[in-house]
């Protein structure tokens, strides 16, 4: 018997969620011996999943004191059996686990996250990493990141990559017209390496003839940005659900992705898969998950960003080959790939 750590299936969506959903979806196609834990079954946000996976709940503790004393606690008692765990937390003094490290925002962008934020992760990331039998990351760029702040050797760092849901599709009636309705869209949080005011200050002064929608809440513990709210074309839509975040993938114009550091992007992937046409910034693992299939920017460059936004609206021969090629980029990931190389690793140290 595997466990995975369930904590993720009582917190809010964002792309560290999603990627720990998604895998545990697959991972219950290839095994049958798989169990999540969770402290509270009630706290589950999707409690559709339990139809679909093996649930058992550890009460005790609740938040990180129930993943650092009452989860390892609990494989004490079971004979340290192998602990998966997908975001970027785990039992710091539990060894015969693998971690999933996605990034180390954390470090190079600490304004985004309030000072409690940031010493929980300085604390425990280290010991994480190095007491784990394997971490887990998302992209080259992060390994290298990874490796070089914490000193761990590469090899012990494998690379699984996100993907898209298959929910994240283009719709048959604007399949030839990706751009039948006027806005751009943005999704992400209000979290400073989001870089939302970057965008924000670079649309205000772009002087577009089409509206921008920004969805997404920052979570509680993210610092809040003090943004411009009273722009006539800026609408902040807030948290959507999946099934409306796919419409607004579809009719969108194009999606704009701003951020300063990613250790993969999901967002833009998402609207590759919608026929959406996507710019983006050229910095951190952005090449590397984009490659040639998007209209780049350096997103400290206010004027690059609106040189960007203008030739998306009005190049409706750019946003047609920009549309392709997306649909192009997506397939080179699949969940079922990844789950497959985590299920490769779960064989080497599942003893």
């Amino acid at each position: 018997m595997i466990y995975i750590n369930g904590r993720f299936l009582t917190q809010n969506m964002s792309g560290v969620q999603r990627f720990a959903e998604e895998i545990s979806l697959q991972i219950e196609h290839i095994r049958d011996d798989v169990v999540f834990l969770v402290p509270d079954i009630k706290a589950i946000k999707k409690q559709s999943l339990l139809k679909r996976i093996n649930v058992e709940e550890v009460p005790g503790l609740k938040g990180h004191l129930w993943e650092q004393i009452t989860l390892p606690l609990y494989l004490l008692r079971r004979k340290s059996p192998l602990l998966i765990n997908l975001c970027n937390t785990a039992p710091v003094f539990y060894s015969h686990q693998l971690v999933t490290h996605h990034d180390i925002t954390y470090l190079k962008y600490p304004k985004s996250f309030p000072f409690s934020f940031r010493l929980l992760y300085r604390v425990i990331s280290p010991l994480i990493i190095r007491n784990s039998k394997q971490v887990i990351t998302v992209s080259r760029f992060s390994r290298s990141e990874i490796a070089s702040r914490y000193r761990c050797p590469d090899e012990k760092i494998k690379i699984i990559y996100n993907a898209v849901s298959d929910i994240f599709k283009p719709p048959k009636e604007l399949a030839s017209h990706p751009d039948k309705q006027r806005y751009l869209l943005a999704v992400s949080s209000t979290n400073y390496h989001k870089n939302f005011h970057g965008l924000i200050d670079a649309f205000s002064d772009a002087n577009l003839d089409i509206d921008l929608k920004i969805i997404g809440g920052s979570a509680d513990v993210f610092s809040k940005l003090e943004l411009k709210r009273n722009h006539p074309r800026i609408h902040f839509v807030g948290r959507v659900n999946d099934d409306e975040l796919v419409k607004l993938y579809q009719h969108a114009t194009a999606f704009v992705f701003p951020s300063f550091y990613e250790g993969f992007g999901i967002p833009p992937l998402e609207a590759q898969a919608c026929g959406c046409p996507v710019i983006s910034s050229n910095t951190a693992s952005m090449p590397e998950v984009l490659g040639e299939s998007v209209l780049y920017f350096n997103p400290e460059s206010k004027s690059e960003l609106i040189n960007a936004l203008r030739l998306i609206v009005t190049d409706a021969e750019l946003r047609a080959q920009l549309v392709e090629k997306g649909f192009k980029n997506t397939e080179r990931f699949s969940w079922a790939k990844s789950a497959g190389k985590l299920n490769d690793i779960i064989r080497k140290f599942n003893f």
